[in-house]
């Protein structure tokens, strides 16, 4: 019997530090990896764990971003998990960064990491979706729904430990009646396409055991009217040379 070989692009992200080798079809890193890893703010010699690590860019832009970083990546999909530990290797990241097999669905280990990550799929339900392509399935549909993934990560920190998590705006009163339950201290930074039009993301910052009032940041702005395919705050932030700060 043959095998079928999923063909993959190789890629370079972060003004051209990094090679990304991803699917040519299905899910693509893009966009809200990028903001995603310029949003982690883990500090020297602290532990970061990605929930649904795809390829690996997060991971490699957070470990390229902040050296003194460890992260480790969990991934269910077969297929992604060997392309992000085949990316690590290629970019030589393998002593700061790993991907494991793993599902949110199955408990994490309970607080053994300072910062957890995640871009979750965006829908609960596969009706909300018109036919996406099967290999994007897995990023888009939640299985299981929003509160297994949040749940994952609040059980995987610490106390006092971060949760940045980027979603749907529209997703933003589920995040933090989820995150509630055992977080605060959140901070909000909408994501807009163009100043006139409504954010689309959301990046939410929580503290495990968090008590501080929640604090709405300014809006980042992705595009330019003006011809620009960028801002140059999202450019800047894309090619690694700026970060989404936090308060």
């Amino acid at each position: 019997m043959n095998e079928t070989v999923t063909p993959v692009t190789e890629d370079h992200i972060l003004g051209g530090r990094l090679t990304l080798r991803q699917p040519a079809k299905g899910y693509r890193a893009g966009m809200d990896a990028a903001l995603l890893a310029a949003a982690c703010d883990a500090g020297p010699g602290e532990r970061v764990i990605e929930a649904g690590c795809g390829a690996g860019a997060v991971m490699l832009a957070v470990v390229a971003r902040r050296p003194e970083v460890r992260i480790v990546g969990i991934e269910r999909d077969p297929d992604a998990l060997a392309l992000a530990q085949q990316n690590l290797t290629l970019n030589g990241l393998t002593e700061r960064a790993e991907a494991q097999a793993g599902d949110v669905a199955e408990p994490a280990a309970r607080g053994d990491f300072d910062a957890a990550l995640s871009n979750p799929p965006f829908f609960d339900d596969a009706a909300a979706l018109r036919g996406p392509h099967p290999a994007k399935r897995g990023a888009y549909i939640a299985d299981d729904g929003l509160a297994v993934w949040i749940h994952y990560l609040l059980r995987a920190v610490r106390d006092g430990g971060t949760l940045t998590v980027i979603h749907r705006a529209d997703r933003l009163a589920d995040l933090l009646a989820l995150l509630s339950a055992k977080a605060g201290s959140f901070q909000i930074r909408p994501v807009q396409p163009h100043t006139d039009e409504p954010a689309g993301r959301v990046i939410v910052r929580a503290v495990r055991g968090g008590k501080a009032p929640l604090r709405l940041l300014p809006a980042l702005i992705l595009h330019d009217r003006g011809g620009a395919k960028h801002t140059a705050e999202a450019e800047a932030i894309l090619r690694g040379e700026a970060d989404l700060p936090w308060l």
